[in-house]
Order: C-alpha cells, then structure tokens, then sequence
C-alpha cells in the first residue's frame, strides 16, 4: 500500500497548530514517525486512520483521496492507539471475536478463523482464555496489535505501542511488529528511539507539526560519523563545562567516577574516545542542533 501526505495542516481552537505542512510519501513495510512528546504525532496518526480531519492539505492511499474514500480506508486499516483499553471481564478470545463482529464479520466461521489467525501472529495462542486483566501490559499491548490486525489491512497504524513496558516486553513487542510487517505498511509513531532502530528500514521525524527528516536510518546515523565521543569524569573535574558544549546522550556512574558519552564537533576532553554512532546519538545530535540554528524552537506550545 502506498500512502502519500501532501502538505497536511491541523490547527486546533485557540490557533494551536498542531500540524504544518507535513509532506510524507510510505510504501510497503514498517515505517517510523520518530518525535518528542508533543511533536504531533498522535494527531498525524488520528488523520491517516481517518477518525480526525485535517484543517488543510490531502492523504492518498493508494491513489485515493482519504476525504472522499474514508469507509474504503477505514475497511483497509487496523489502528492501535496510545491508549488501547481492552474489555477486561472478556479472555482474549472473547474479545477478539467481539472485535470481528464489530468489523461487520459475518458468520461463525469467518470469525473463529479471523481469531485463530492473528493469537498465532501475535504470539497470544497460550492465553487466548486469559481474562484481559489478567494479562502483563506487553501482552495488553499484543491484544491490541491483534484486533488492529483483523480483516487483515493492508495498512496498519501503531501509536506509542512500548509506552510503559520494560525492556524485555518492549523487545517482545517489537519483533512481533517485525514478523507481521511483512507485505503490508506498518506506521510505528513513538517517541523511544530504539523502537525504531530495531525494526524500522524507513523513517521521519516530527517536531513541532513539521517533518524535519525523511530517510533511512542509517542515513540519521551518519550524520553523528565522528562526532561521538565516550570518556571518563570525575564528577567534580569540568562536568558543567562539558554540560554546557556538548549533548549527553547518556551518563553511567562506575566506581571510578562517571563513564559518559555525548556527541558534538570536538572531542569534550583529552581522554574522550571517538566511537561508532548509534541512531539514539544521531537523534540527539540533529534535535540539538536544531535547537542551535532555530533558538525560537519551544516545544511547550505543541500539541500530540
């Protein structure tokens, strides 16, 4: 499937604009829309799955224009929101079957297969009658990928789907978007980097309603190609100093003092090591510099 986004704006009552002008053009596999909180990616997610109207500009699908085609996408679409709230007195299996019928899936049999279908894919089969509140929040999460993928659509939509699971259930969740990415557009929007260097081989990121990439990954990455650096600190000895000209990336205490590594033109100290970058290194590389070439850039105004 083939999705286009032309000039796409949304501005909310009180001139909040949420939305400016985004262009985005995603083929077939796993796509990631990679953005801070409040960058406006949940609306661009609510517009592409047809429950929200943009204020300006046009989506095509396939050719087809989302405002004059919105029951044909909607029937070619599965959509996990961020806030996936499953019936907890139902099992899976129950909810599942209930979810068929809400997409208008005549018949017994249709149903049971459509179920039996997407527990295999998303790796639900041995708690298909396990009460849904019963379930730890990485399998929450699978049961919304699972009614999300029923029909199957050619076109899935995925909002913030690690959001609040610890890393072994956020690995979990990703390989199983990986495995059903296969022959169909999958749009992964978050804001946690590793989501999209684990699985995605496209990507955008949104800041401020506007796309300020588009690209590979690997094409981010290079852009943070010598400019990586890893040293150790004493906690006392420049720490403001490097603070104040570098961005950290992350900092790790040892016993011997703090082991931190940061990206930027110069190496930050006399023992700093040059390392390989890292999309995560990249990311915080091309935001702060945004940030130094557009000091007027405030994220407080923007909406999700």
């Amino acid at each position: 499937m083939e999705l286009v986004v032309e000039n796409l704006t949304k501005v909310y009552s009180g001139d909040r604009r949420a939305l400016d002008g985004v262009n985005l053009e995603i083929s077939t596999g796993l796509f990631g829309l990679l953005g801070p909180n409040g960058a406006g990616k949940t609306t661009l997610m609510r517009i592409l799955a047809a429950l929200l109207k943009p204020t300006s500009g046009s989506v095509l699908i396939d050719g087809r224009n989302l405002a004059e085609s919105r029951d044909y996408v909607k029937r070619s679409l599965g959509y996990l929101p961020q806030d996936f709230r499953g019936f907890p007195t139902l099992t899976v299996k129950e909810f599942l079957d209930y979810s068929c019928t809400l997409r208008r899936m005549q018949g017994q049999q249709i149903r049971r297969g459509a179920v039996e279908t997407v527990l295999e894919s998303t790796g639900l089969t041995e708690v298909r009658n396990r009460l849904i509140k019963k379930l730890s929040g990485g399998m929450h999460r699978r049961v919304g990928i699972a009614q999300a993928l029923l029909g199957p659509p050619d076109l899935l939509i995925v909002d913030e789907p690690t959001v609040g699971l610890d890393p072994e259930e956020r690995i979990k969740l990703r390989g199983v978007l990986s495995q059903i990415g296969e022959g169909r557009t999958i749009i992964l929007s978050t804001h946690i980097v590793g989501d999209i260097s684990s699985s995605c081989e496209r990507m955008a990121i949104l800041d401020n309603g506007t796309i300020v990439f588009s690209g590979r990954p690997s094409s981010l990455i290079s852009k943070a190609q010598g400019r990586t650096w890893e040293f150790a600190v004493d906690a006392d000895a420049g720490l403001e100093e490097i603070k104040a000209r570098d961005q950290i990336v992350r900092t790790l205490a040892t016993r011997d003092g703090l082991r931190m590594r940061v990206v930027g033109d110069e190496p930050p100290c006399s023992n700093a090591e040059q390392v390989a970058p890292t999309l995560e290194d990249a990311y915080v590389l091309f935001m702060g510099d945004r940030l130094r070439e557009e000091p007027g850039l405030v994220q407080a105004g923007a909406v999700a």
